[in-house]
């Protein structure tokens, strides 16, 4: 980039372009969630058929249309603020050294070197030390020498021109990189010529995250940072304190970091691991396209001894040691992922709200915290923790549950307005047999649990608290149990279902109002009974025990798993609680102290 240029250059107008990208992001935010919230949603609720399937699938459609405008003008606007915050300081450098040229009358000439007249003191001849131009130098070696030549120099002028020289060389230097650098990751950023968006286009979107998170670390250095291993608290005042440009820039190129904050609102959470979902589902899926699909010849026959014996092929060998893990994995996560998106497009089905997605991973076992309802302003709220075995490919299980409490629980509300989230947070155990006994699962656990009941806390909007429920099962019932036992829960209620044992020996331990633990034990579950003896509290007891201090719920399911199936005493039990009428639950008789007489 030449002087001139750069002298020109107005590096507001391209902050100002920002702002009219990030408007257009911002109204077609406002636009998707109203197709997926409202339009689609009151489809879904009132008509049924083939057509309004297809309608709802066009819907859909659209929708993710609006998000991906959404999500690629957030990454211009971001680029654009980026690209005016190296440019503005590359021309500030400029502008001190054009300032300082004319306060010491020297001239900057067009290519950027600077001419100084005579001056200092005349030699024992007479004469006065005699002007000259210099070039401006940036290599670090080179500029020492020059300005150690302009300090021999008995005219002083010479030194003033050398670090004139050198600070526009600079500043020409940092403009032409700002403007190399930008320009193919702005080019980068425009969508194919088809009204679709495809997997590839969300991969695409990935990648171009990336581009500018790499090119704009800068920028992104520059703005207020979030709290080192901050509270929930602390987060949620770092993001208040941010301008709108810079909560746009955090959400645009850091969407996991967002995301992932407990404390931030939950509809920027939600935004952020939209676009974090989105970009990593199109870009698994391309990696999955690109992998090979098994060898339909798995089997073949040999002879080993006289005896025929079943076994690989070759073939299939090389694509299993190649391929296998990765694609088994892509294929685990995708299904999780279909589960969340399915979730996403059931918004109004027999009266659900909108979903919010306030935690996403896809890699491992994956995570994946998914709200039905805003938990900032509801007056009821509930928090699920699924136990063993419980994975992102496995959620969908999991979303359902809520989404039936949510249900029964909206039913008994009298009006108020309910949130119930199934919280994947953490590394479940993997096998009952061999993970489940073990307790590290639970503590590893709790902090992060913790941190996102005081999270809802911290972005709750309103001046009243709210009433909050968690609702555990199985191992996530120890989870809960640790996570009680090595801090404070911030709730005022807890259900226990099936539970081996929580960590604890007395109800009043679970960091909850005296007579709010609530317990459901259904016929034929076997884990509380085999659980006790490894997360049982003193004496091995667990909350089924009467000596824990629980409520014993009343229960007409049976099994381990069926707690929340619809139009069972279970569930309503536990909609009861989870709206505040716990008075109105059905409890199990006491037992009779006198039975072994009878």
């Amino acid at each position: 980039m030449d002087l001139a240029t750069l002298k020109a250059l107005k590096p507001t107008e391209y902050s100002e372009a920002a702002d009219g990208y990030r408007s257009t992001s911002d109204m077609a935010s406002a636009v998707k969630d109203r197709i997926e919230n409202q339009i689609a949603a009151a489809m879904r609720n009132h008509l049924k058929g083939k057509a309004s399937t297809a309608a709802g699938k066009q819907l859909a459609s659209l929708g993710q249309n609006f998000h991906y405008i959404q999500t690629q003008c957030g990454l211009i606007s971001t680029a654009l603020e980026a690209f005016s915050y190296e440019m503005e300081a590359a021309k500030r450098k400029l502008d001190t050294a054009l300032e300082n040229a004319r306060a010491a009358n020297l001239t900057v000439n067009t290519d950027g070197s600077v001419t100084y007249p005579p001056g200092g003191e005349k030699s024992k001849d007479g004469k006065t030390p005699g002007g000259g131009t210099v070039s401006g130098l940036t290599d670090g070696t080179a500029s020492a020498v020059g300005r150690q030549a302009a300090n021999l120099d008995p005219n002083p002028h010479h030194r003033l021109a050398q670090d004139c020289a050198d600070l526009i060389a600079t500043a020409l230097k940092e403009a032409t990189e700002a403007d190399e650098k930008w320009a193919p990751k702005l080019r980068a950023l425009k969508a194919d010529d088809d009204l679709s968006v495809s997997d590839a286009d969300w991969a695409d979107t990935s990648s171009d995250t990336k581009g500018v998170t790499d090119a704009g670390g800068q920028y992104l250095n520059s703005l207020p940072q979030p709290p080192k291993d901050g509270s929930p608290k602390e987060n949620a005042q770092w993001w208040k304190g941010l301008s709108a440009e810079e909560q746009a820039a955090w959400a645009a190129m850091r969407p996991g970091t967002v995301g992932a904050l407990d404390g931030l609102p939950s509809t920027v959470r939600d935004e952020a691991n939209r676009i974090l979902f989105d970009t990593t589902r199109g870009s698994m899926q391309m990696e999955l396209n690109s992998i090979p699909a098994p060898p339909a010849n798995e089997w073949t026959w040999i002879t080993v001894g006289g005896y025929p014996s079943k076994v690989h092929t070759d073939e299939w060998m090389q694509w299993h040691n190649k391929y296998s893990d990765r694609y088994d994995q892509l294929n685990r996560s995708l299904k999780g992922m279909q589960a969340i998106q399915n979730r996403f497009d059931s918004t109004g089905r027999n009266g659900l709200p909108e979903a919010y997605l306030l935690g996403f991973d896809a890699e491992k076992d994956g995570r994946a915290i998914v709200a039905n309802g805003n938990p900032d302003t509801a007056d009821h709220t509930a928090v699920y923790v699924p136990g063993t075995e419980s994975d992102l490919e496995g959620i969908k299980g999991n979303i359902n549950r809520m989404a039936n409490v949510w249900r029964k629980a909206n039913d008994e509300a009298d009006g108020e307005s309910v949130s119930t989230i199934t919280w994947l947070g953490y590394d479940a155990p993997d096998g009952v047999v061999k993970d489940a006994p073990f307790e590290h699962y639970a503590y590893d656990g709790a902090p992060a649990f913790r941190n996102f009941m005081d999270g809802l806390d911290a972005s709750r909007s309103g001046d009243s608290p709210g009433h909050t429920t968690v609702i555990a099962h199985s191992y996530g019932t120890t989870l809960v149990g640790a996570a009680a036992q090595t801090g404070h829960l911030n709730a005022d209620e807890v259900i226990l279902a099936g539970s081996p044992g929580v960590k604890v020996s007395d109800a009043e331990e679970l960091d909850v109002p005296k007579g709010h633990v609530w317990n459901a034990e259904a016929d034929g579950d076997v884990v509380p009974d085999i659980g006790r003896w490894g997360h049982g509290g003193d004496g091995f007891v667990i909350p089924s025990d009467p000596s824990f201090g629980a409520n014993q719920m009343t229960t007409d399911t049976e099994g381990h798993s069926a707690y929340w199936e619809e139009t069972t005493q279970s569930l309503a039990n536990q909609a009861l609680v989870v709206v505040g009428r716990g008075d109105e639950v059905s409890l199990k008789a006491p037992p009779d102290p006198w039975a072994h007489v009878k």
